[in-house]
């Protein structure tokens, strides 16, 4: 749990339960393939929302849109954070991040040849106030800025429970403790939205439960509201208060877990699935 934890993971000023994050009629093409065709989508403060479908459905390209890594051709996605609405398609990325918008990704984006600490040290810097001046000689408000991101980074590790490893390279540590500093690194830019793109991908069991129950820790004790990509269907309905399916590009069923678990539609979208979605419980293969 959260014990000692000094500071707040969660920069939004919203209530639990008002629209964050607010998709309007998204496409996105790459030449002539459609890869979103009119998504519609509302995020609300302090939920998990579970973005599921085949493989090829767009869950990757929507999570793409919404930090800024795609610019859709058609459409608007609005970011309110509680003091005026903002639309992402206008921003990059890096004005996203400053927003409170953090994310993961499906292949472990890390620096590989730094250690652990450094690695989430890099997190903070999207909010770095102090100019570079005052930075190279580490005096006045530069030197209280680093100490308080210090603090919270140590906060961090230990949420995380990755004492053991923080001066470790990236690089040597194993698949399943990367997975677990990419999420500490995103948390490290105080998000009020957190993107996952298959946060349990390629961990085994004992992983995998361990993740799900940071992922709630963040969420239940910090209000940090969580949009995932997961295939792994029994942590999808343990751990998410809605799920959105997307199928060919399109939005095809919205609804609580058990909602979406009877959808005809869904059932038929994974028929064929080389891991079907039915009974719930087995993970499957990569978007």
């Amino acid at each position: 749990m959260l014990r000692g934890f000094r500071h707040t993971l969660n920069s939004s000023r919203l209530q639990p339960g008002e629209t964050q994050l607010r998709i309007e009629n998204v496409h996105l093409s790459f030449g002539g393939v459609a890869a979103l065709t009119g998504i519609n989508l509302e995020v609300r403060q302090s939920e998990i929302l579970a973005i599921i479908g085949p493989n090829g459905a767009g869950k990757t390209s929507l999570l793409n849109c919404i930090s800024g890594l795609y610019k859709p051709q058609r459409g608007r996605i609005m970011f309110n954070d509680g003091q005026e609405e903002h639309d992402l398609i206008k921003l990059r990325p890096h004005q996203i991040a400053r927003l409170g918008i953090a994310r993961s990704f499906q292949n472990i984006e890390l620096f590989r040849h730094m250690t652990v600490l450094d690695n989430l040290l890099a997190g903070c810097h999207v909010h770095m106030k102090s100019g570079l001046l005052s930075c190279l000689i580490y005096w006045g408000p530069a030197q209280r800025e680093q100490i308080a991101f210090r603090e919270f980074v140590e906060d961090i590790i230990d949420l995380l429970e990755i004492e053991s490893i923080r001066d470790k390279k990236v690089g040597t540590l194993a698949y399943g403790l990367q997975k677990r500093v990419e999420l500490g690194r995103a948390l490290a830019m105080k998000p009020a939205i957190l993107l996952l793109d298959e946060p349990m991908a390629g961990m085994n069991s004992e992983e995998k439960e361990d993740m799900a129950r940071f992922i709630l820790d963040i969420n239940e004790e910090h209000g940090v509201t969580i949009v995932l990509i997961e295939h792994d269907m029994g942590v999808v309905m343990d751990i998410s208060d809605r799920v959105a399916v997307l199928n060919f590009g399109q939005k095809i069923a919205e609804g609580t877990p058990d909602e979406v678990r009877s959808n005809p539609l869904v059932i038929q979208a994974y028929l064929g699935e080389e891991h079907a979605l039915f009974p719930f419980g087995a993970g499957g293969s990569h978007d």
